[in-house]
């Protein structure tokens, strides 16, 4: 299927960016849509209300195509202990300990019955989970990634997904960051490298074609 780059590739030598099309079995992976990212009184307020407005419609499609839908959210221990050197190097990682209201998903995006919740204390949804034999076992052959943030655990969840021989779909509209210089390098650094970068309208007529 071929769709437009949401920007220009790299096209020089080392042939960075070549296309990856999007296969037949996808799954939506919702990445850490958590109060953490749009509670203004959050140490990790990113700003991203559209973000998460963007993801909404494409769990909208993505149920009526029924595809798998999977939720990740961030958990740590009282104290922080099973989040390593990761939850030792970033403060406001404190914001997802057990019982953390910051820790819960908002109610826009919200997990439903047949909806698959992985928890996780590092960045990559696949580091530490059961996602990728998940995956394989329901035949999945593509990730359409969404979440937060994307210079962090998007970034290392399509990354991931690439090295377990899954194609990363980035949705550009359903991933964010708060700012916007590492969002847009992220980007740049993915498509060249490890996944599609893609419209929201390219997603939702793929799940179109899918249903």
């Amino acid at each position: 299927m071929a769709h437009k780059k949401v920007f220009i590739k790299n096209d020089g030598a080392a042939q960075f960016g070549k296309t990856l099309e999007p296969g037949k079995r996808p799954a939506l992976l919702l990445v850490d849509f958590v109060m953490a990212y749009i509670d203004h009184d959050s140490p990790l307020y990113a700003g991203v209300e559209n973000v998460f407005e963007s993801a909404g419609r494409i769990l909208e499609v993505a149920r009526k195509s029924q595809i798998p839908v999977i939720f990740t959210n961030v958990v740590y221990s009282k104290d922080g202990r099973d989040g390593g050197v990761f939850y030792r190097k970033i403060g406001a990682l404190e914001s997802f300990l057990k019982g953390n209201p910051l820790a819960e998903f908002s109610s826009s995006l919200m997990p439903m019955d047949g909806d698959l919740v992985l928890s996780k204390q590092y960045a990559s949804a696949f580091f530490g989970t059961s996602l990728s034999s998940t995956l394989t076992a329901m035949k999945v052959d593509t990730v359409i990634v969404t979440g937060l943030s994307t210079s962090g655990c998007v970034r290392a969840t399509a990354v991931d997904a690439c090295q377990h021989g899954f194609i990363p779909l980035v949705v550009k509209e359903a991933v964010g960051d708060r700012d916007s210089i590492p969002h847009e390098a992220n980007l740049f650094d993915l498509q060249a490298k490890y996944a599609e970068v893609v419209s929201e309208g390219f997603i939702l007529s793929y799940l179109d074609n899918i249903s």
